[in-house]
């Protein structure tokens, strides 16, 4: 019986695709059989991943730079014309500190990647994912994107604004066959988790260890997922076998009951 997540030939773009979650995503999409371009800003990810998939198309673009999307979707169109699936993924972590210590800077910098990064790749994508018939958007939010997250203001906006932003584009976008979706990871095991640990461990005035231990209490199945995880969702949300599922907000995180 199939399973219906086959995704042979499907053209997919992942963006801050190249390493972390996006890597795992990248990945996935690979497995399944689809094609798959990434884009990100570091060459040096960039550069790994055509070592490790080189059949993987790529670009060096910054999503909150409006020319560089559309240099990245004149790129897509050229090649592709159509496409199956958008993964916004490039996101960043933003300060992490008290709301009267964040820098308005900082401020902009989080938002104009975490929300008007998905709304430039969006607006571009629409029209080839119509052309195409239909498909998915898959918005990366945050589990910081339902509940409240001490000293992390910027981030935690910019996350519920997707929230909004999925709602919203299910609806206007669902008549032409395309479903958007969000997910929304909990702790997620790697580098980038450890160093937001770290950070706020000495905000705290805590060791490191003490840190991890209560926010693990807080999780229910007491663990951290993984970035497969993650990329397990999209991949399901993107196949035929999530073919009615659309404006929802998925959480991946073993049920986190509390962000702390």
């Amino acid at each position: 019986m199939n399973n219906g997540i086959g995704l042979q030939g499907r053209r997919v773009l992942v963006t801050g695709g190249a390493h972390g979650i996006g890597l795992a995503i990248t990945e996935a999409f690979v497995a399944a059989g689809a094609a798959v371009h990434v884009c990100d800003i570091d060459t040096d990810w960039l550069t790994a991943l055509k070592v490790k998939l080189p059949a993987v198309h790529q670009s060096v673009a910054d999503v909150s730079d409006e020319k560089q999307v559309d240099a990245l979707f004149a790129e897509l169109a050229s090649r592709w014309g159509t496409l199956d699936a958008l993964v916004n993924n490039a996101g960043i972590s933003g300060p992490t500190c008290a709301i009267e210590d964040t820098m308005l800077v900082d401020w902009h910098k989080t938002l104009a990647v975490n929300l008007t990064g998905h709304f430039l790749c969006t607006r571009r994508a629409v029209p080839m994912l119509k052309a195409a018939g239909g498909g998915s958007i898959v918005n990366m939010s945050s589990a910081a994107g339902r509940m409240g997250f001490p000293l992390r203001s910027a981030y935690s906006a910019s996350k519920f604004g997707i929230a909004g932003l999925t709602a919203t584009w299910a609806i206007e976008l669902g008549p032409a066959g395309i479903r958007v979706n969000s997910i929304l990871p909990g702790m997620v095991a790697g580098e980038r988790q450890e160093r937001m640990m770290a950070i706020k461990a000495r905000s705290y005035g805590i060791a490191q260890e003490e840190l991890r231990q209560r926010m693990l209490s807080k999780v229910s199945m007491r663990r951290m997922v993984s970035a497969q995880d993650i990329a397990n969702q999209v991949l399901f949300i993107c196949s035929d076998a999530g073919a009615a599922i659309s404006g929802q907000s998925l959480s991946v995180c073993g049920n986190l009951e509390h962000l702390s």
